[in-house]
């Protein structure tokens, strides 16, 4: 990316990955789009760097994303849609509004930003959708955000396929466990758990390099991608082993 095509706009800069991708972007001299639903948040943000533009709105919200993407004066040749949440299923037992919250964002909201993003992409530039290792697999207690996530690999993958003549790069990213304010809620083990700096990181490796898939951390997911290779019974019997173990 030429110093002239210097521009990102990441969703769910507020906290977390994106928080640390968009000082990391602004470290590296990228006017940066940060763009959250708490103006408190990126405002915070904005202090550490003046590179940083806050954007603030909710992805949920279609007329919010096409007022706010509106106010963009220049026009990001990098798009990263890491804007997401995560709320789980106890004992199996299903609750609708539960699962319609976390689709309403991981989902509609990554929708409603893509929506946007699609009359403003270029040939040259890099559209980077963060899903989770978790849609590759059944995990207990999932149902809600694993399927949340398969559905944006799923999504992701046909764009690759619908949009290969626009001439725009499309990743998608896989994360293992981070260190992030939602996952500090979690419960339970948390294998190879890596940092924020750790994941910001591995991010901006994957995209310098072009890479069509970002897996990290590598042993966390591809041992989980192995066993979401082998046929699905044997998938379930692995999984309810290793939490029995657990």
């Amino acid at each position: 990316m030429s110093d002239s095509h210097r521009t990102v706009l990441i969703t769910g800069a507020s906290s977390g990955i994106g928080w640390q991708l968009a000082r990391d972007y602004a470290n590296r001299g990228f006017v940066v789009y940060a763009c959250g639903r708490s103006i408190e948040k990126l405002e915070a943000l904005k202090a550490s760097s003046e590179n940083i533009i806050p954007l603030a709105f909710d992805i949920t919200n279609r007329e919010q994303v096409m007022m706010a993407f509106a106010n963009i004066d220049v026009l990001p040749t990098l798009w990263i849609l890491n804007a997401g949440d995560c709320e789980y299923i106890d004992d199996g037992v299903i609750d609708a509004a539960l699962i319609e919250r976390v689709m309403a964002v991981n989902v509609m909201g990554t929708v409603n930003v893509l929506e946007q993003v699609q009359t403003r992409l270029k040939s040259g530039h890099h559209l980077v959708v963060v899903s989770s290792i978790a849609g590759e697999l059944a995990l207990p207690r999932a149902e809600a955000y694993g399927a949340s996530k398969a559905a944006i690999t799923y999504l992701t993958r046909t764009l690759k396929v619908d949009w290969k003549n626009k001439g725009v790069d499309i990743s998608c990213v896989f994360p293992g466990f981070v260190k992030t304010p939602l996952t500090d809620k979690n419960d339970f083990d948390m294998p190879m758990m890596v940092s924020v700096e750790e994941a910001s990181n591995a991010i901006q490796s994957g995209i310098q390099k072009r890479s069509a898939y970002i897996y990290f951390p590598k042993r966390f997911t591809w041992a989980l991608r192995f066993i979401g290779s082998l046929p699905y019974g044997l998938q379930t019997r692995l999984v309810s082993r290793l939490i029995t173990r657990a």
